[in-house]
């Protein structure tokens, strides 16, 4: 069997990261993700796998979107796993997937600003420190944004100023 080691399964969940704006609404939707372009896009030699779990705003999610994120996440085969998520609820899915105590190192990363919306968006530099960073700590669960980490029980996202913060 090949070594499995270093690959990483992204499972995508929805977001702002892979919002579409309409043009003549001026509405915010989803059509599909963006991560294959992205990963073209960034050269990327990362051996990956992406999966489309659901595409849901993220104040939309419910306890059963959340069920089946953390199901995800125990069945995966690789033990480094990125989930894409929107920003408002990404602390309470880190939580509930915490919860399981998974021996793997899980990162959930957002963006403030749609990829679809260019070089303003957040989107491609903070699923670039996610990948990074899971493959570089240990097992746990995380939030990366702003080119930073936290561990999921000591961050939240200041709704004022629109960056992740420590609590502590």
């Amino acid at each position: 069997m090949p070594d499995q080691s270093n690959k990483i399964q992204i499972f995508v969940t929805g977001g702002t990261f892979d919002k579409e704006y309409n043009y003549i609404t001026g509405q915010l939707y989803f059509k599909d993700t963006h991560l294959h372009g992205m990963f073209e896009r960034g050269r990327s030699t990362l051996d990956i796998d992406i999966k489309t779990l659901m595409m849901v705003d993220s104040l939309e999610m419910t306890d059963a979107d959340r069920e089946i994120i953390v199901y995800s996440c125990r069945k995966a085969e690789y033990d480094k796993i990125v989930i894409t998520h929107g920003t408002d609820t990404m602390v309470k899915t880190a939580e509930a997937i915490a919860k399981h105590n998974i021996a793997k190192t899980i990162i959930l990363t957002g963006a403030m600003i749609p990829y679809a919306f260019g070089t303003s968006s957040d989107g491609f530099f903070n699923l670039g420190a996610a990948l990074a960073f899971a493959q570089t700590l240990q097992h746990g669960v995380y939030i990366t944004m702003n080119g930073r980490y936290y561990n999921w029980n000591n961050v939240r996202k200041n709704t004022k100023t629109g960056y992740f913060e420590t609590l502590k």
